[in-house]
């Protein structure tokens, strides 16, 4: 491997014989070639907008690693995580004759990082992928971790595998090619590290964050090391720690779901369903109001909704409650709330009374 930038910052996951590094940084893009070993064609999935813009370059240095490559694409958006376009990438992988020692490389956003994920978990039971998340949502979260999968009708993210990268990749680079909506959707994830693990981090992205923003790497590192720290001690989500990182998830897979994946970007859902769980942690896990009203602040400051757009009913969204893949075995939703910023716990069980009153809620500007 070539010498790295010296501005280079490398967080490290340790998960034992799993563990990876997470490299952020500038102009890193077209040096992937330098971490892949063997086993070729190297499989590059990814969507047709970033392929048009970032597949050559991928491919480019693939091959000057000596190795060959091809790209597959699939639409935008959160409709192409579904078994039809999983069924259609295994084939492709087949027909490519990947080996079990090749490398599918994910190209993209959260999307193609829990599709191509969760296709490198199921192709021959298990082959190596490296993540070059390409959104600031995916860098900050999606992208570490070893979640992956795919969504049903009934449901997001209900079919999926734990399968950790070998690396992750993120060029803030890419970030220069984001419409200003998709980074302000990462940011809802960006805040939410904040509310539950590090003040001082909220303290800043409170203020609002640009791309251009020169302690962009360093607020990036705080993100990705806040999840390292926390997948390492529960990999698999059995212990109730990892279930941290779903602060406001509840209320906004339900918001996604009733939506039909059509009106929210998924950190827009998310930051609805921050400020609805910021209000549920007032009431009950002793969240003082003025937190509430900061976490309120910050959402608006970085260009984030907080409230349900006309036409989007509370009912719906109430009815979609009950399919989350975070409803226990006794059909009871199982909440993160916050005791301060900073500081949150999982497992908080909610009256659907207030469940409801949280949700109507949000129809109120």
């Amino acid at each position: 491997m070539s010498a790295e930038p010296s501005d280079l910052k490398t967080v490290h996951v340790d998960l034992g014989a799993r563990a990876y590094d997470v490299l952020i940084g500038s102009g890193i893009l077209a040096r992937v070639g330098d971490f892949l070993s063997s086993g070729e064609p190297v499989a590059i999935i990814s969507d047709a907008n970033v392929g048009e813009l970032m597949g050559e370059r991928i491919q480019q240095s693939v091959m000057a690693a000596g190795l060959s490559s091809f790209l597959i694409e699939v639409p935008p958006g959160e409709s192409s995580k579904s078994l039809d376009v999983m069924a259609h990438l295994l084939s492709r992988l087949a027909k490519k004759k990947v080996p079990r020692a090749g490398t599918i490389i994910a190209l993209g956003g959260g999307v193609i990082g829990d599709l191509a994920g969760f296709a490198a978990a199921s192709y021959l039971r298990g082959v190596n992928f490296i993540q070059v998340p390409t959104t600031l949502l995916a860098m900050v979260d999606s992208s570490v971790g070893g979640k992956t999968g795919v969504n049903l009708p009934e449901g997001k993210n209900l079919v999926g595998a734990f399968h950790q990268p070998k690396l992750v990749v993120a060029d803030l680079d890419t970030l220069t090619t984001l419409p200003p909506r998709e980074f302000a959707a990462g940011m809802a994830e960006v805040i939410k590290y904040g509310a539950i693990a590090d003040r001082a981090l909220f303290d800043r992205v409170a203020k609002g964050v640009k791309p251009e923003d020169a302690d962009l790497a360093d607020i990036i590192e705080k993100c990705v090391a806040i999840k390292a720290r926390i997948v390492e001690q529960d990999e698999f989500e059995e212990k109730g720690l990892r279930a941290l990182l779903n602060f406001g998830h509840t209320i906004g897979h339900a918001i996604e779901k009733a939506t039909k994946y059509e009106t929210y970007l998924h950190g827009e859902a998310i930051a609805i369903g921050m400020r609805a769980a910021a209000w549920l942690s007032v009431q009950q896990a002793g969240l003082p109001q003025l937190d509430a009203d900061r976490i309120e602040g910050a959402l608006k400051a970085n260009d984030l909704p907080i409230s349900l757009k006309p036409g989007v009913s509370s009912d719906s969204v109430l009815a979609a409650l009950g399919n989350d893949k975070k409803v226990a075995a006794d059909g009871r939703n199982r909440w993160v709330l916050l005791s301060s910023l900073g500081e949150a716990k999982s497992g908080c069980e909610i009256s659907s009374d207030l469940a409801s009153q949280a949700v109507y809620r949000l129809t109120l500007k």
